[in-house]
């Protein structure tokens, strides 16, 4: 693309001018005033979980509540784009049928900088933190505040086949992995296609190496530790322990390719281990988890960092009631079915403990502490345009060329933040 361009903030006055037009059009509607039995509505406008576990919640709020506020859960599309999207043109319209926000943890700064969302303050932000772990509570963070209350959360492990590689040692590396995918004449599947998960991948790896991209504050970052990220991803990329498709591959075709048997190891979520009893009756017996491999050997991995916060709307009629909603949803049981019903790890670390999720995870104690000390994507509010940024600089694995990515890396992320096209 061109070195310079049309301000990006030109043209986002553009679309909230077009978004406005588009609430008075269809009304913003979709709760109303009041919800059942005369009570005061709470939009809760999450995604939709298929388990049926934010359901549970509602209903247990709805109940608890004693008509004092009836949650409506308002349920989003499956793509995330189109999550933000939908979220950001209803906000922008300043859309009072919105209370309640289910926000990707990569959402906070764009909406607490747009001035969209309320900050957690008093007993609400005892509530938000308290007994949380830490790395959740850096996803609602925002120059000093707190801007949402950690609900779900989510991180990659290492899986393996036990019954064909050795257990990994604790301070097994990348470059360690590949080169005994190569070895054993198999596959390494990760999750490599031009999108968000390629963001997450090399994120987690630019972490592990010790560095940052960029600070919520706008401050680039970029070291060679890009250059060590490029490296792994590279060996991998050209090495026949690239899986077939790899600069196509998302969560979901590394989990088929690895319950096909094309590979011994497997970076992901924790939703392959359920997905990996369907197999057959031996397959998930014989499937082991490990800690996210390391960039460097000599320091402790950073694995990625997912879930949903729970925002509340600066425009909702009623704040009090939709913080008591939100505080009520998120509350540890809440937390415990999300992990029994949807796979979605809990954010209190208390839960872990919880018979509910130990049977849930064989692997809690190791889905916990990868948890803490994950690696959030950049918490700044064009966050959506650095991740663009560190896609076309990574993609394709098999095409780009370590020596030189630092540099463009860097050009391509100051340029995200100052709002310019790269």
């Amino acid at each position: 693309m061109a070195e310079e361009g049309t301000s990006r903030k030109t043209r986002t006055v553009v679309a909230l001018v077009a978004a406005l037009a588009f609430a008075f059009a269809t009304g913003c509607g979709v709760g109303g005033d009041e919800g059942g039995s005369g009570s005061r509505a709470i939009n809760w406008y999450v995604f939709n979980e298929p388990g049926g576990s934010y359901d549970k919640a509602v209903a247990d709020c709805n109940k608890d509540a004693g008509g004092k506020y009836q949650i409506n859960y308002v349920k989003l599309p499956t793509d995330a784009n189109q999550q933000r999207e939908l979220i950001v043109r209803r906000l922008a319209a300043e859309d009072k049928d919105i209370d309640l926000i289910g926000m990707d943890v990569i959402w906070t700064a764009e909406l607490a900088e747009a001035g969209w969302i309320l900050p957690w303050e008093g007993e609400n932000k005892t509530a938000a933190t308290e007994g949380k772990l830490e790395g959740p509570l850096k996803t609602v963070d925002y120059q000093g505040k707190v801007y949402g209350i950690p609900f779900t959360s989510n991180t990659q492990l290492l899986w393996y086949r036990k019954d064909k590689v050795d257990p990994p040692p604790d301070d097994f590396t990348w470059d360690e992995m590949i080169d005994a995918a190569i070895k054993n004449g198999t596959a390494v599947e990760v999750q490599a296609r031009q999108y968000e998960g390629l963001t997450v991948w090399i994120n987690s790896l630019i972490a592990g190496a010790g560095g940052q991209i960029v600070t919520e504050s706008g401050d680039v970052k970029v070291n060679d530790t890009a250059k060590t990220a490029a490296e792994i991803e590279s060996k991998l990329g050209t090495s026949k322990a690239a899986p077939p498709g790899m600069s196509t591959n998302a969560e979901d075709q590394a989990r088929q390719g690895f319950e096909a048997g094309r590979s011994d190891y497997e970076v992901n979520y924790p939703f392959v281990y359920p997905s990996a009893a369907e197999v057959g009756k031996d397959f998930q017996k014989n499937m082991g988890w490990a800690r996210y491999p390391r960039s460097v050997k000599d320091k402790e991995s950073r694995p990625p960092l997912g879930g949903i916060n729970i925002g509340v709307s600066k425009y909702g009629e009623t704040p009090d009631l939709a913080f008591e909603a939100a505080k009520c949803i998120a509350n540890e049981q809440h937390q415990g079915d999300a992990a029994e019903l949807g796979g979605l790890p809990p954010t209190t670390e208390a839960v872990y403990e919880t018979q509910q999720v130990k049977k849930a995870y064989p692997f809690a104690d190791l889905l916990r502490q990868s948890i803490e000390t994950a690696a959030p994507r950049p918490v700044n509010p064009a966050y959506s345009d650095i991740s663009l940024a560190i896609q076309k600089t990574y993609s394709p694995p098999d095409g780009i060329d370590p020596n030189g990515i630092v540099q463009q890396l860097r050009d391509r992320i100051e340029k995200a933040v100052e709002g310019k096209i790269f």
